[in-house]
């Protein structure tokens, strides 16, 4: 099981996400849940390609964390 951190951005029409790890792995919606679920698709889609094409699969490696500023 590998676990790959997404980034999800609130748009004018909805929500896009993408992954860092995974360069050109992008996927869009119209609700953060819609896009969450779009975007473990097109992962999967995304690793299966590289599969098919022999490459590698890229190892999760990026994490996130929050920082907090007085305002």
């Amino acid at each position: 099981m590998m676990r790959y951190l997404i980034v999800i951005e609130k748009t004018d029409t909805g929500y896009s996400a993408y992954s860092p790890d995974l360069s050109g792995c992008v996927a869009t919606g119209a609700t953060e849940v819609e896009v969450t679920q779009n975007m473990q698709e097109a992962i999967t889609f995304h690793l299966e390609g590289l599969q098919l094409e022999g490459l590698e699969i890229p190892q999760p490696s990026v994490s996130s964390a929050y920082v907090e500023i007085a305002a």
